[in-house]
């Protein structure tokens, strides 16, 4: 590969130009190798402590009974001392900035999705941007695995769908709807029912891979009946033109820090979004 065809390294791996573009024209891409073999064992430790200390917003999806454990929870990295060193140290932000086309990178909040051996629940089809309290273009989540996920229980994402134009009803991962009152949003539409006329992308993985895609793709994720364990590390994070956004009903995660303290549009405050990269080249370039 020319140099040309390539950006900047990160974490000893090119960036390719391909990968960026490919991510603003499909609203994702798999990056393969991108994290150190450090940071995937740092994570691992953090969603271990995040298990056995779970914080305020904890869910288990799986009802009493059944097999397996769906575990989700989210908005610790401040308490989780690897969650917050993997925001600051490992140079995602970097990551994410180059692929948003941002000259900064902020944290958003991390989600963390376990579903282990036997774990029947799906997670249905959604994207996020209408439950989020944000709005903007420049904004993107790594979809981490911890594990070695075959393509059968990878997480799985419709290409394109951040580009449609379209907005769709929340749905929370137990299949109850979002109650918000926007006339744009509309049904999900069943992605199961017809999966030959979705471009649906997902990847057998690797620790140190991850996916990246746009608040407003289309994803959901199958079941794990394997007998290994699927744990994901979500990192969300928001570019230069991300603002706050008000969406006439609940939203996820709830911030009430400032939920209903601020108007549509307004800046969002460094001090719960903090920024972990900034692209000095482009302030040199403006002073």
């Amino acid at each position: 590969m020319s140099e040309a065809a390539m950006d900047e390294s990160f974490s000893g791996n090119p960036l390719d130009v391909a990968a960026v573009d490919a991510f603003a024209r499909d609203g994702v891409v798999c990056l393969r190798g991108a994290l150190s073999v450090d940071w995937i064992e740092t994570l691992r430790a953090g969603v271990e402590r995040n298990i056995a200390e779970p914080g305020p917003y904890t869910r288990g999806y799986t009802a009493e009974g059944q097999p397996g454990r769906f575990f989700g929870d989210y908005c610790n990295w401040r308490r989780i001392p690897e969650y917050k060193a993997f925001f600051g140290e490992s140079g995602a932000g970097e990551l994410a900035a180059r692929l948003m086309r941002s000259k900064t990178a902020r944290i958003f909040h991390e989600h963390v999705l376990v579903k282990e051996p036997g774990t029947q629940e799906r997670t249905p089809w959604h994207h996020d941007q209408p439950y989020y309290c944000v709005d903007g273009e420049q904004v993107v989540s790594f979809w981490i695995p911890l594990d070695p996920i075959p393509k059968e229980i990878c997480a799985e994402f419709v290409a394109g769908s951040h580009a449609w134009g379209r907005w769709f009803r929340p749905t929370k991962f137990v299949g109850v709807d979002y109650e918000h009152d926007d006339d744009r949003l509309e049904k999900t539409p069943d992605i199961e029912a017809a999966r030959g006329d979705y471009d649906i992308r997902s990847w057998a993985l690797e620790p140190g891979d991850l996916i990246a895609f746009h608040y407003l793709t289309l994803h959901g994720a199958p079941a794990n009946p394997s007998a290994g364990r699927r744990r994901a590390f979500a990192a969300r994070f928001l570019g230069d033109d991300a603002v706050y956004a008000q969406r006439g009903g609940e939203v996820s995660p709830p911030f009430p820090e400032i939920v209903g303290r601020l108007a549509q549009d307004d800046a969002l405050p460094e001090e719960l979004f903090p920024v972990v990269y900034r692209d000095r080249k482009f302030e040199e370039a403006e002073a």
